[in-house]
């Protein structure tokens, strides 16, 4: 069966056409799936009974709901959901007035980075956007939710199209009319897709740097081969920044890795006149890594070095590690092994 559920209101339109109900079909099927949150056809009730009838012999809504969730000792909740493609893992994350959700925009990761699980698993199935919607849609917390953020598994900018639709769907007035502004989409800096994105779409846009060194950020991150980040931040330097939406660049500090004062430097040059936000991260240890994360003393000196500098530099607390929730953390390896 096709599913209703990721369907944009002209694709939702064309389905119209194609069981024969009435153009204005659409903007109801819109409503009932996602502000009224029905799991049915036959709960479509503005529809006329034959209509309904002809939608169900192709078509379900195609919601589903969590296989599993694991909760933190400080609230963070991991969800598993089965997709065609395997499996994959959502964070709830709350944080005094804020509630985010992490999503997956696939199924493990192709681009291999060092210190991430999600890519030990590698490359599984791109999710549809309806697949990405149901990871908000589907949780008990959906009502409660401030921010999305797309940075769990998968690289979103390799999947561009679904997540484009995704966030269509949620910041539409027919969708769930989210502002774009609470939606944040993280990259390693995926080409010309980046672009594409920040051309097409008013969320915020997160670029995964972890090192301003290019010999060093490849060791780190083979994509920096293929997408260098000196590339990526000239590209970004084109379009406006100084409105309400942000641009960012994430940090992962790993003791006498990316954590030295040459470090700031090289940031300082990178992003010399650029105006952005550094988030500095805490490295979650993975099994058999020879990475160690830096300690609070050194992140706060690097933190303040790079805010004396000029930049606006944050230590993003982490959380949900004991549930393996925490950035980096989230995999589905041993339960992909488990259904071989």
């Amino acid at each position: 069966m096709k599913r209703l559920f990721g369907k944009t209101l002209t694709e939702l339109g064309s389905v119209a056409a194609e069981v024969g109900l009435p153009k204005f079909a659409a903007k109801q099927m819109a409503d009932w799936l996602y502000k009224k949150n029905v799991v049915s056809i036959d709960d479509m009730t503005n529809l006329p009974k034959a209509g309904r009838a002809k939608l169900s012999e192709s078509y379900e809504v195609g919601r589903t709901e969590p296989m599993d969730v694991a909760v933190s000792v400080d609230g963070t909740k991991k969800y598993l959901f089965g997709v065609k493609g395997g499996y994959i893992e959502t964070a709830y994350i709350p944080d005094a007035e804020r509630a985010t959700l992490c999503v997956s925009s696939q199924v493990g990761c192709k681009m291999s980075c060092k210190f991430c699980m999600t890519g030990r698993q590698g490359f599984g199935a791109h999710l549809t956007a309806g697949e990405i919607v149901n990871q908000m849609a589907s949780i008990p917390e959906r009502d409660t939710l401030t921010n999305m953020v797309y940075m769990g598994m998968g690289e979103p900018m390799d999947n561009l199209e679904e997540v484009l639709k995704s966030i269509e769907i949620l910041t539409s007035d027919w969708g769930y009319g989210w502002s774009p502004r609470r939606i944040t989409v993280s990259t390693i800096g995926v080409m010309p897709q980046t672009v594409t994105f920040v051309e097409k779409c008013e969320a915020h846009l997160a670029i995964s740097m972890h090192n301003a060194i290019h010999e060093q950020r490849l060791e780190l991150m083979p994509t920096e081969k293929a997408f260098p980040i000196e590339k990526t931040v000239e590209a970004l330097r084109k379009y406006d920044w100084t409105g309400q939406r942000r641009l960012s660049f994430e940090y992962t500090m790993f003791d006498k890795v990316n954590d030295s004062s040459a470090h700031v430097s090289a940031i300082t040059k990178l992003l010399a006149g650029l105006r952005c936000r550094i988030n500095i991260i805490n490295f979650n240890s993975i099994p058999d890594s020879d990475l160690k994360g830096s300690s609070r003393e050194k992140m706060e000196r690097f933190r303040d070095q790079l805010n004396e500098r000029g930049f606006t530099a944050t230590i993003r607390n982490s959380k949900g590690g004991d549930i393996f929730a925490a950035c980096g953390l989230l995999s589905t390896l041993e339960k992909q092994k488990g259904q071989k």
